[in-house]
C-alpha cells in the first residue's frame, strides 16, 4: 500500500540512474546480473544471516527482478516485495508464478511511500536501492523501516557505500569503473559513471551514523576490497 505524503516530500519515483523502461531491457539486466554474480548463493547467505524460518515475515524494498523475494518466500510465511518500477514488479511476479511461489505480496512503492499497516516484520532487506535517496531522506527511510520492524527485528542493507578517504576518491572511483568495464563491458562502465555522477551513495561513516540515529545497532559490517560496496546487518533496539 502506498502512503499519502506532503508536497515537500522527495519524489522517489523520479528517474535516477539507469532507466529499465521495457520488459526486454529488464530481462537483459536480469541475465547480466546472473552472469556476474552468484545470486542463489547471495540469497541463501542473507536468509541464513537473518535467521529466517517458516514463520518469518519479510519486507524487501527495491525488490528488482525478484530473486531474493522468491528465495525468501520458499523459506518464510510471507514476503512483501516493494519496488517503484511497475515493470520490475510485473517481471518479478511472472517469475514467481513460473517457479510456483505464491506467498509474495507485490507493491509499487518505495522507502518513503510504502505504507505498512499489518503485523511488524521480522526482517527488512534492501539491496542497491537506498542510494537513490539523499542522506536526509535516507534518515527518514531508515526510521520508517524501524517502525515497520518488530522489537529485535533485523535489517540487512547491501549498497554502494564509500569507505575510502575523500582525497583518494578519484583513484578508487576510476578503479571501480575500469573493473566494471573489464567484467561487464562498456555498458556497465557507463552505468557506474552515471551512478557516481547522478545518484546519492554516501560514505561509510555517514551511513553508520544514519543507522544508529534511526534506532539500529549495527551487528556486522562487511566492506568489499574496492571500498565501494558494503553490507550492514542491523538490529532494532
Amino acid at each position: 500500500m502506498m502512503a499519502t505524503h506532503p508536497v515537500w516530500q522527495y519524489d522517489e519515483f523520479k528517474q535516477i540512474g539507469t532507466d529499465y523502461e521495457s520488459v526486454e531491457e529488464v530481462a537483459r539486466y536480469d541475465k547480466r546480473m546472473s552472469s556476474l554474480r552468484n545470486i542463489d548463493e547471495e540469497c541463501a547467505a542473507i536468509i541464513e544471516l537473518l535467521d529466517l524460518g517458516p514463520d518469518s515475515r519479510v519486507l524487501e524494498i527495491g525488490s528488482g527482478t525478484g530473486e531474493f523475494a522468491i528465495a525468501a518466500a520458499k523459506q518464510c510465511a510471507q514476503v512483501c516485495a516493494v519496488d517503484i518500477s511497475q515493470i520490475m514488479l510485473d517481471y518479478a511476479r511472472e517469475k514467481a508464478i513460473s517457479r510456483s511461489v505464491n506467498n509474495i505480496q507485490f507493491a509499487r512503492a518505495g522507502f518513503l511511500t510504502y505504507d505498512h499497516d499489518g503485523k511488524p516484520f521480522d526482517a527488512v532487506v534492501t539491496q542497491l536501492a537506498l542510494h537513490h535517496l539523499p542522506d536526509f531522506w535516507k534518515a527518514i527511510a531508515l526510521r520508517r523501516i524501524w517502525h515497520m520492524l518488530k522489537d529485535g527485528g533485523r535489517l540487512f542493507i547491501r549498497d554502494v557505500v564509500f569507505s575510502f578517504n575523500v582525497d583518494d576518491a578519484a583513484s578508487y572511483l576510476d578503479k571501480w569503473i575500469d573493473g566494471a568495464v573489464a567484467v561487464g563491458g562498456e555498458r556497465l562502465g557507463q552505468n557506474i559513471e552515471s551512478h557516481i555522477r547522478d545518484e546519492f551513495s554516501t560514505f561509510d561513516w555517514a551511513m553508520e551514523s544514519l543507522l544508529r540515529a534511526s534506532g539500529f545497532s549495527i551487528s556486522r559490517i562487511t566492506n568489499q576490497d574496492n571500498r565501494t560496496f558494503a553490507e550492514y546487518l542491523c538490529k532494532k533496539v
